[in-house]
């Protein structure tokens, strides 16, 4: 595969069977970003390849080229701080929650539930401007030896230049379809 943003490394994990379960559970839910080509990936499969020990492989939909979305530079994409985890510890329930920052120094962030996470998250945003997230390579984490998450990144539409109104609109459209399907299941 010549694009390595979409190969990612899963050797620092300790328990990889269950970061492997948790991140199948995202996949075609949230749009995967590659920088070094500048296109957003909506339509793909996840693979661990057995001959590639310890990687997890992004394959986009070979036959559905019009779920890539071309031209988004490397600026227009930041990381948010915020996770999702499972909402229970066997992570058996399919429950979501994310992990919202918080300004107090003894807590880090405080977990709820992914759907009133993200409705919080956009009444804080400006009018017309939805949170957009993706991921990245890296985004794939450990929260304890125990907990994978997931640490999102986010699309500014405002930095996509060279993109047409029209495909901003798209771009938006698809991350919002896909965050939508995410946050209701259950």
């Amino acid at each position: 595969m010549e694009n390595k943003d979409l190969v990612w490394d899963l050797d620092v994990f300790k328990r990889r069977q269950i970061a492997q379960e948790f991140v199948m559970g995202f996949e075609n839910h949230l749009c995967v970003y590659s920088g070094s080509v500048e296109q957003l990936y909506t339509n793909y499969n996840i693979f661990f390849p057995k001959e590639e020990n310890r990687k997890l492989v992004i394959l986009p939909n070979p036959y559905a080229h019009h779920d890539t979305l071309q031209g988004i530079i490397e600026g227009a994409v930041r990381p948010t701080g915020l996770f999702i985890v499972p909402a229970d510890t066997d992570g058996k329930s399919n429950r979501l929650n994310i992990i919202l920052p918080l300004k107090t120094a003894n807590k880090k962030g405080r977990a709820v539930p992914l759907e009133i996470g993200l409705k919080l998250i956009n009444q804080k945003r400006p009018a017309g401007k939805p949170f957009l997230p993706v991921l990245v390579k890296g985004d794939l984490r450990e929260l304890n030896a125990e907990t994978p998450c997931l640490h999102l990144h986010m699309i500014n539409l405002s930095y996509l230049p060279r993109l047409s109104e029209l495909e901003v609109a798209d771009i938006e459209r698809v991350v919002l379809e896909r965050l939508e399907k995410l946050a209701a299941r259950r």
